[in-house]
């Protein structure tokens, strides 16, 4: 008897006729008079700390709003919910585009959730600098886990944050902890400065490579690696076993070459088949180990207050940079100033110069 192919999201199915009685204009009206209506801060924050996703979903919406008549209620749901917080693990995967994040992330959160536990995925999409929009499609690329019970997946679109990590993602932490998700991970974009955001304000910092892409010699020379508590090789299977053993040792003896790190955690590197899902337990073994080390020296917590701290100066900066652009006058002049640039009448320093002081 033959298997039955397994349905996929990523393929076309024959569409289905919509029931009439659901896409008429009144109810439609309906649907979105429920979208619309916002919830008071004691009811949203009392449905998260049960667990309901949808208020959940709701409240990371509203704190990644850039509506300023948000952003009071915004700040009220995070302080309540900050006592039930830094409860935790928090994992932050990194590696170029290609390399099989969403597969991997799906793996290693099936995996986890076959141990009891409750994972909240926080996907970043990078926004394009045209168009300002993002595809969002990890909940896609992770069918099954996104059907599972013990998993919620947010995808969230990049703007013009840092490095690609959403401005918000901070916040979106405190909001999972909250409803219960005790495994969070961070998946970054994979590419500009985005790894140095998601490294402050995770514990535990996964570098995904693959072998035979020629990236080997450039994966050791990149930044990156300084701030990897793991590397793992993905799609170590089939024919490609071969050369991904080879990579593990390069990558062995390429972090054996640098300084100890603060944490006094010796990086380890491990081979992995996202796509067989093998090698994702022997993965989460090393994550539980890296935690109980940094526990026992008391990096763990020292780390994270100092997160804290950084963060706490980067809502500043933001907050500065947010405030000043929405001055009306600064609006006006910088129209002014820009078309002078253009016109080859001033110099970008001398403008900036001149908007600063306007501020005064």
């Amino acid at each position: 008897m033959s298997k039955k192919p397994k349905s996929s999201a990523l393929h076309e199915t024959d569409g289905v006729s919509s029931p009439s009685d659901i896409t008429d204009a009144s109810s439609i009206k309906i649907i979105q008079q429920k979208r619309r209506a916002r919830l008071d801060t004691e009811t949203l924050v009392s449905e998260i700390l049960v667990g309901n996703i949808t208020a959940l979903s709701r409240a990371i919406t509203l704190i990644e709003s850039s509506n300023p008549k948000h952003l009071q209620q915004a700040n009220d749901v995070i302080k309540r919910c900050l006592p039930y917080a830094n409860t935790s693990i928090r994992v932050g995967i990194t590696g170029v585009p290609g390399v099989g994040k969403s597969t991997f992330i799906e793996a290693f959160g099936l995996h986890l959730t076959t141990l009891g536990k409750k994972i909240a995925v926080l996907a970043v999409d990078p926004s394009s600098s045209l168009s300002k929009g993002s595809i969002l499609g990890d909940k896609t690329r992770m069918e099954d886990l996104v059907k599972n019970d013990n998993a919620f997946i947010r995808p969230s679109a990049s703007g013009t944050s840092l490095g690609g990590v959403a401005r918000k993602t901070r916040e979106s932490i405190i909001l999972c902890e909250a409803a219960g998700f005790d495994t969070i991970v961070i998946e970054t974009v994979g590419v500009g400065q985005s790894e140095t955001a998601v490294h402050s304000m995770v514990d535990f910092f996964l570098l995904l490579k693959i072998a035979g892409a020629g990236d080997e010699l450039q994966g050791i020379k990149r930044g990156i690696i300084e701030m990897a508590d793991a590397i793992a090789i993905n799609k170590a299977d089939g024919e490609n076993l071969k050369a991904a053993k080879l990579a593990k040792v390069e990558f062995n003896r390429a972090l054996h070459l640098y300084p100890q790190k603060e944490s006094e955690w010796q990086p380890k590197v491990s081979l992995c088949s996202a796509l067989h899902r093998e090698g994702i337990s022997d993965l989460w073994l090393l994550i539980s180990e890296y935690i109980t080390h940094t526990k026992a020296n008391d990096y763990f917590q020292n780390h994270r207050t100092e997160q804290n701290k950084f963060w706490l100066l980067q809502t500043i900066e933001d907050r500065l940079k947010s405030d000043f652009f929405n001055q009306t006058k600064i609006k006006e002049a910088l129209k002014t100033q820009l078309q002078l640039i253009e016109d080859e009448e001033t110099t970008p320093f001398v403008a900036a110069e001149y908007l600063l002081n306007l501020k005064n």
